[in-house]
């Protein structure tokens, strides 16, 4: 395996602006904006470009814009660095990112994948406009005392739990949103580094999105996919798939499975990666990976 790897964002990364310094430059990175406004049916490029903030953070609508955003970061690259992606030997993608990772592998049209990443947005916001729900990153801890935490606040009928497990002292919990502000309040009490509420619209990544799994998979039905010509590494299980049913499986399962990104990253760096490429907005995964192994190497796109 090569030892370059490609990186993917994840909801949370996205910020009014994104894109724009790519189209001013970029006629391919236009034409993606363009498909993706034809295919969305509205102008997706000027709630990136120009907000408003609150609704650029709504899940329906960040999700897609990251997908999008991403993958004219991507044509950037291709166009000014093309012996990265030919160097590239596989990717990852942080939840909503793992999607991208997929399309930049061939597993998934650029169509087909916007299509099924906008019905995903759509169903987790349904989702979490039935319950009332929130995340927390827990800085400081390791993953048997965050769930010790977990155990010692929820109440009977509450979801509290372990949601991604993102690198040594940086593990997020997701829940009920009495649940989750407890628990903050305790970690703090109890000598966490931090315990930051994050904005995000539910709980993602536990059974409180269990209504969201219907739509999606009968999304991802609906589309064809394709065994990735490079390895991509699951958010489920950290490892990679060839076979199209699986990954459509694993797609569907992760929107309630916890996120092992530390995992998914570790299984890169043994495979020989020791050169990544953060390819989208934000500088969130590497700076992840600095606290997996502070020795490998980020470069981020502009965007």
């Amino acid at each position: 395996m090569s030892h370059i790897a490609c990186l993917f964002p994840g909801q949370g990364a996205q910020a009014v602006g994104m894109g724009r310094a790519l189209v001013e430059r970029s006629p391919a990175a236009r034409s993606i904006f363009d498909r993706a406004n034809a295919v969305l049916g509205f102008d997706l490029a000027e709630l990136c470009f120009n907000g408003p903030p609150e609704r650029l953070d709504e899940t329906d609508i960040s999700q897609p814009a990251l997908y999008v955003a991403s993958l004219a970061a991507l044509e950037v690259l291709r166009a000014e660095s093309p012996t990265v992606l030919d160097g590239c030997g596989c990717a990852a993608g942080l939840s909503l990112g793992e999607y991208t990772a997929l399309a930049f592998a061939g597993a998934l049209d650029f169509e087909d994948g916007l299509r099924v990443v906008r019905e995903r947005g759509l169903a987790m916001q349904a989702a979490a406009e039935s319950v009332a729900g929130g995340m927390v990153s827990i800085l400081g801890w390791e993953r048997a005392r965050v769930e010790s935490l977990c155990d010692e606040v929820r109440q009977p009928g509450e979801v509290l739990q372990v949601a991604n497990l993102l690198c040594p002292g940086n593990i997020v919990i997701s829940g009920s949103k009495d649940a989750c502000q407890r628990a903050a309040a305790a970690a703090t009490e109890a000598g966490a580094m931090k315990a930051i509420p994050l904005k995000v619209a539910g709980a993602f990544h536990t059974d409180l999105m269990r209504p969201a799994v219907e739509r999606l998979a009968k999304a991802l039905a609906a589309v064809p996919l394709r065994s990735p010509r490079i390895p991509v590494v699951s958010n489920v299980d950290a490892q990679p798939h060839s076979d199209p049913e699986e990954i459509r499986q694993l797609l569907v399962s992760q929107v309630v499975s916890v996120v092992r990104w530390e995992d998914s990253v570790r299984w890169m760096i043994a495979g020989g990666c020791d050169s990544f490429y953060e390819i989208g907005p934000g500088r969130v995964l590497a700076g992840l990976l600095k606290r997996i192994d502070r020795k490998l190497k980020c470069e981020n796109t502009a965007t």
